[in-house]
């Protein structure tokens, strides 16, 4: 898990991305909703009009606004351009525990403890459909992303899906006289209206979460009996397909992840949980120390998520989304979706050079971190987090019809980080003995060299040359005379980016841009 930015404050119950800027909105316990920049890590806004607890809160997919729903019965229309409330929409008769816009329709759907689900048209202000059905607190009720549908849970131990097909001949207007008669007789005897299409029963306690899966006719729930379960619907039926087990306590919340087969879950056990849907099987689990997890969000289009807890929340990805490269020349090998490719900068063209095995392991994060590449020896050098760091040396075919027929066996190792530093001879890091170990293109030991710093990870700095990261400096070695060439305090570098003619280099941090010449002596920062 990348945490991306974290916040400290009261209780996180409602969190909601903005489709198109870094922004998320979180409503707080205290009855304040926060307005926060995930990528500068600032607060932008804050809104405390609501009177106690705010549980939900949701932006507008293209409009300047945003819903919240409270413990004070009341629904919320803010605008956050004007910095105000718009107006409150009363009807509920007890605590508001989600809202949502539709994607399309004016509308918004909430969900009360007062044991109902209400749309309303948030354009003429009014209730447009009351759904009754549940008999015990309404925890969530969301709108389908295309259909017309919505899908609601409850602590009466049931999940329901609702048919709203009707409400659509409800917003438009009744203008002449025959379509009036016939809404007033709707309107005094109860006609068209949302009518329950399935109950999905299976859940042995109250049901906390549900919610439809963006492209697939599938459901996920999450209950108080500590399971996530996964339902199937059709035109006609609906029906369970699989229980996830392995949640300690309640299960809060739980969501399908657009872009890859995967449905996050948290929990009262204060973890994150991530499962494979076709495996069905758990991936990773991330735990915190003290608090308990409430609510889940996924962004709309981006591959990032965040989660609500009881002292704050935290914006992170499942996996990091830059492949491991190396330019060289005017090229650049790169690794992605198990495959070396190559790419050529004046034709623009783009091959695949040779496959990379993939570890059989079912976690995420394992794929490549980093790519050195020798032009010399035409070999790469790629490192992931398998087995607890290790690297994979593969040389290159020369020519294209070399390539599917002899596949050589790449040759593999420990360590967490490796790099060329000359011909054939390459680096690898030994983390346990501070040392780095130099071998040739066979994978045999050359010699052994101990470093100067408590290492973590080793970038090329010149033939011969090492420069080595600790947590708050970095160290440029040489490996013939064992010396330290220079030595400089920096943030914490995540990557190295040395100019052409190997005389000025680039330190890239969170939030810096270090830039020194080629004995780190300091030339400028960048924030």
């Amino acid at each position: 898990m990348l945490t991306k930015f974290e916040t400290k404050s009261n209780r996180v119950k409602g969190l909601s991305f903005h489709a198109k800027r870094p922004w998320i909105l979180a409503s707080l316990h205290s009855g304040v909703i926060q307005l926060w920049d995930y990528r500068m890590g600032t607060l932008i806004d804050r809104f405390d009009e609501h009177d106690g607890p705010v549980r939900g809160v949701h932006f507008h997919m293209s409009q300047p606004l945003f819903v919240s729903g409270g413990d004070d019965y009341k629904i919320k229309v803010w605008n956050y351009k004007l910095h105000r409330c718009l107006f409150t929409l009363l009807g509920h008769l007890d605590y508001i525990r989600t809202v949502q816009f539709h994607h399309e329709h004016p509308w918004i759907v909430s969900a009360s403890d007062d044991q109902t689900i209400r749309i309303w048209n948030w354009q003429s202000r009014t209730c447009i459909s009351v759904l009754t059905g549940h008999n015990h607190y309404v925890m969530c009720a969301s709108f389908h992303p295309k259909e017309d549908l919505v899908v609601s849970a409850s602590l009466d131990q049931t999940v329901r899906v609702w048919d709203i097909g009707s409400l659509k001949k409800k917003t438009a207007s009744p203008t002449d006289d025959i379509l009036r008669l016939s809404q007033m007789n709707t309107d005094l005897f109860g006609g068209v209206d949302a009518v329950v299409k399935y109950v999905l029963e299976g859940h042995d306690r109250g049901v906390n979460w549900a919610a439809f899966h963006p492209t697939l006719p599938l459901i996920v729930s999450g209950a108080d009996d500590r399971q996530v379960k996964l339902w199937r619907m059709n035109e006609t039926k609906a029906w369970e397909v699989d229980t996830l087990r392995g949640h300690m306590n309640n299960v809060s919340c739980v969501m399908f992840h657009a872009k890859q087969d995967i449905v996050v879950s948290n929990s009262e056990d204060k973890s994150i949980r991530v499962w494979d849907v076709t495996k069905r099987t758990g991936l990773q689990t991330f735990r915190r120390e003290h608090d308990r997890f409430w609510i889940l969000a996924v962004h709309p289009e981006m591959n990032v998520l965040a989660a609500g807890h009881d002292s704050g929340m935290i914006v992170f990805k499942l996996e990091r989304e830059r492949p491991a490269f190396a330019v060289s020349g005017d090229s650049l090998f790169y690794a992605k979706d198990r495959f070396l490719r190559y790419f050529d900068f004046s034709s623009q063209r783009e091959t695949q050079v040779i496959p990379i095995r993939r570890p059989g392991s079912s976690s995420l994060n394992q794929s490549p971190r980093t790519l050195s590449y020798s032009p010399t020896e035409n070999a790469v050098l790629i490192c992931s987090d398998v087995d607890g760091g290790s690297y994979e040396l593969y040389v290159v075919p020369k020519d294209s019809s070399a390539r599917s027929d002899s596949l050589h066996e790449a040759k593999k190792g420990l360590g967490s980080s490796a790099i060329f530093v000359a011909r054939n001879r390459f680096a690898v890091l030994d983390k346990g003995n501070n040392q780095v170990l130099i071998k040739n293109l066979k994978n045999e030991v050359v010699k052994k060299s101990g470093l100067p710093v408590p290492t973590d990870a080793i970038f090329y700095a010149g033939t011969g040359n090492l420069l080595c990261r600790s947590e708050d400096r970095v160290v440029i070695f040489d490996l013939q005379q064992r010396l330290i060439l220079g030595d400089l305090q920096t943030p914490f570098v995540k990557y190295v980016v040395w100019s052409n003619d190997m005389e000025s280099v680039a330190l890239l941090s969170k939030h810096t841009i270090v830039i020194t010449n080629k004995k780190l002596v300091h030339q400028c920062t960048l924030h």
